[in-house]
C-alpha cells in the first residue's frame, strides 16, 4: 500500500541522528585542533622559547634575588647597628698659637662617634718643631684639660656636617 512504514521512518531518523553526531564530532575535532594551536602559541615565548622553560628560569632567578635581598637586609641591619659607633663626627680648627710663625699651621681635630666617644688630636707648630697630642674623648668630654681650639673642634663635631662645614 502506499502508507508510511514505521521501520523506514525509524531508520531515516537514525541516519539523520548519525549524520548530526558525525558532524558534531568533526566540529569538536576542528575546535580541538584550533585550541591546541592556541595553547602551543601560548606556550611558546616571543623569542620562540618554551613558556615552561622561561617560567622555570624566572622562578630560579627569583630565588636568587630573594636570597640576595635577604643578605642585603642583614648587612643593612648590621650597618644600622654599628653606625652610631663609627667615628663619623668631625670637627677641625686651624690656628696660630705663636705669633712669631706664619699662618695657621697648628690644628685641633675632634673625631667621635654619635655618643661622643673618640679622640682629640692637636698639633702645635713652631719654627723649631711640631708637636702632636692625643686626648681621649668620652661623652664629648675629656679627663684632660682642653684648649679653646679643642673645645671649638668638639663643638663642630657635635653639629651636623652641613652646619659644621658651612663656612669652610
Amino acid at each position: 500500500m502506499g502508507g508510511f512504514d514505521f521501520g523506514e521512518g525509524l531508520a531515516l531518523a537514525a541516519l539523520v541522528l548519525a549524520v548530526l553526531a558525525w558532524g558534531g564530532l568533526v566540529g569538536l575535532w576542528l575546535h580541538q585542533r584550533r585550541f591546541r594551536r592556541l595553547v602551543s602559541q601560548l606556550l611558546t615565548g616571543v623569542s620562540g622559547e618554551n613558556l615552561e622553560a622561561m617560567l622555570n628560569e624566572h622562578a630560579a632567578l627569583m630565588r636568587v634575588t630573594l636570597d640576595q635581598t635577604a643578605k642585603v637586609a642583614q648587612r643593612v641591619e648590621r650597618l644600622e647597628t654599628e653606625a652610631p659607633m663609627n667615628l663619623r663626627n668631625l670637627g677641625v680648627v686651624r690656628f696660630n698659637p705663636f705669633h712669631d710663625t706664619g699662618g695657621d699651621q697648628s690644628f685641633a681635630i675632634a673625631l667621635a662617634n654619635d655618643r661622643g666617644y673618640g679622640v682629640i688630636l692637636s698639633s702645635l707648630h713652631a719654627r723649631e718643631a711640631t708637636r702632636v697630642y692625643a686626648k681621649p674623648l668620652r661623652a664629648w668630654k675629656s679627663d684632660y684639660s682642653l684648649t679653646d681650639e679643642e673645645r671649638q673642634a668638639i663643638a663642630l663635631a657635635q653639629k651636623p656636617p652641613s652646619e659644621a662645614f658651612a663656612g669652610q
